[in-house]
């Protein structure tokens, strides 16, 4: 069972992902927060495998919040999955920074929701490629840190460094296979021994790495 939690200051919004999220068999939504000081705090009440993460809360914001449920390591093991209308959102690559595993529009498909919920929760992959190339393309442009090195990048095959870029660029297992002429499960082996050499997380984790080390440039 994923159990999940609703971060979102209008209670609206929580009800209706609630309804969706508990007509699903292996969801359940454990509890809501209508700020980001609360979310931290419930996540760890009640053991929630996910947050659902809208960034702009009163008070503690889903940004900060983000960043202290990572730094915390009894929440080891809890995703983040930021909530975004996308066109209006500044702050989306910071969340990545801050450790968000992932995002989803407001305005999704249900259907799109529950995925996603499960993809995030399985740590296999940064949601929806589509939505990842645009966000990297078009928010990162003017808001990546300044290239800096990681220490983990050397350790890399070609093939790791490869596979992390056209991760970094929001292309899917399955479009990578594609391009690489390889199976999705080599894909996958390879993305997560870059993961596990560069310590990162998440394939979230991994796109930062990319773009702060320049191994990927915004637009790419």
């Amino acid at each position: 069972m994923i159990r999940v939690l609703l971060a979102d200051d209008q209670a609206l919004i929580r009800a209706g992902l609630r309804v969706l999220l508990d007509s699903a068999d292996d969801i359940e939504v454990v509890a809501e927060a209508d700020n980001g000081d609360q979310a931290v705090r419930l996540c760890a009440q009640h053991r929630a495998d996910i947050v659902l993460m809208d960034i702009r809360m009163p008070g503690v914001d889903g940004l900060e919040a983000t960043r202290r449920i990572s730094a915390e390591e009894n929440l080891a093991g809890v995703k983040v999955l930021i909530l975004t209308t996308f066109e209006s959102d500044e702050y989306v690559y910071e969340a990545l920074q801050a450790g968000a595993s992932g995002f989803l529009v407001k305005d999704t498909e249900p259907a799109e929701l529950l995925h996603a919920v499960r993809v995030i929760a399985g740590g296999d992959a940064l949601l929806s490629p589509g939505i990842t190339r645009r966000l990297i393309a078009d928010i990162a442009v003017g808001r990546a840190p300044q290239k800096a090195k990681h220490p983990g990048l050397s350790e890399l095959t070609d093939r790791e460094r490869e596979i992390m870029a056209l991760v970094a660029q929001g292309l899917s297992n399955d479009e990578i296979a594609t391009q690489l002429y390889l199976s999705p499960l080599t894909v996958k082996t390879h993305a997560g021994r870059a993961m596990l050499k560069l310590h990162a997380r998440d394939r979230a984790q991994l796109v930062v790495i990319a773009y702060q080390s320049g191994l990927v440039t915004p637009g790419q």
